[in-house]
């Protein structure tokens, strides 16, 4: 009986151990090919050089490759440094790549109900990646003295290259706050809840305001902290500069 026991008990630790290693090198594999496609993006922009502005052409042709690139999001000494998507589909690249194949990373997007020329707000969503990857860094904002040497966040369309400033981070959930409903603003008096709420609830003061008829960009990505939490970073735009000719 006990050499049964043993038999059934060793049994079982094997086929854990086989799962688990399966995993583990199915995840590996999952991540050496996503960064894969990510680098070939980013090499696309890096090394276009035909007549004009090297970073536009290098948009333009991820445009030509899918009409659902919408522009090009970068932070400095971070790992954010991606394209941006927007579908009409609700949360289509949740689980897409690039490519528009199945991708646990995702891909970078908008929210379906902005658009980049004209709301107040833009939202761009992205996945909390353990690896630090899509907006996994956006956890060093958590550090004041991170965000001190860090206050802008790059965000290029097609049309114009945006700097944009940070005027909070914070944490929060869905249900305790629908920030992502903010894309535009109808009065002064709904542009201040909505900021009012961002400063009440960020984790430092960041000694930046902003003012009724600002563009705003927010990033928002999972927070693991609380049960459906959201790690949100808003910031506001500063400069608008075009493309060289």
């Amino acid at each position: 009986m006990k050499k049964i026991l043993y038999f059934i008990t060793l049994m079982v630790l094997i086929v854990i151990l086989a799962v688990s290693t399966y995993f583990i090198v199915s995840n590996k594999i999952e991540n050496k090919k996503q960064e894969g496609v990510f680098n070939d993006i980013v090499s696309v922009v890096e090394t276009e050089s035909n007549n004009g502005d090297k970073a536009l052409n290098g948009y333009m042709e991820l445009k030509s490759q899918n009409a659902d690139f919408i522009g090009w999001i970068k932070i400095n000494d971070t790992n954010i440094n991606y394209p941006v998507m927007q579908s009409s589909t609700p949360n289509f690249y949740l689980r897409k790549n690039f490519n528009k194949e199945y991708s646990y990373y995702g891909t970078p997007y908008i929210s379906e109900l902005c658009n980049t020329d004209k709301s107040d707000n833009l939202i761009i969503y992205a996945h909390n990646m353990k690896n630090h990857k899509m907006f996994g860094d956006l956890e060093k904002y958590k550090s004041k003295d991170f965000y001190n040497s860090h206050r802008y966040i790059q965000f290029d369309t097609l049309n114009n290259k945006v700097t944009y400033e940070i005027i909070s981070v914070f944490k929060t959930t869905p249900n305790d706050f629908d920030y992502q409903n903010y894309t535009d603003f109808t009065n002064e008096e709904q542009f201040n809840i909505f900021m009012d709420k961002c400063k009440s609830l960020s984790l430092y003061d960041t000694e930046t305001n902003s003012a009724y008829g600002d563009r705003l960009i927010t990033l928002s990505t999972c927070e693991y902290s609380q049960k459906d939490g959201r790690l949100v970073v808003v910031a506001k735009q500063t400069e608008v500069s075009n493309y060289e000719a």
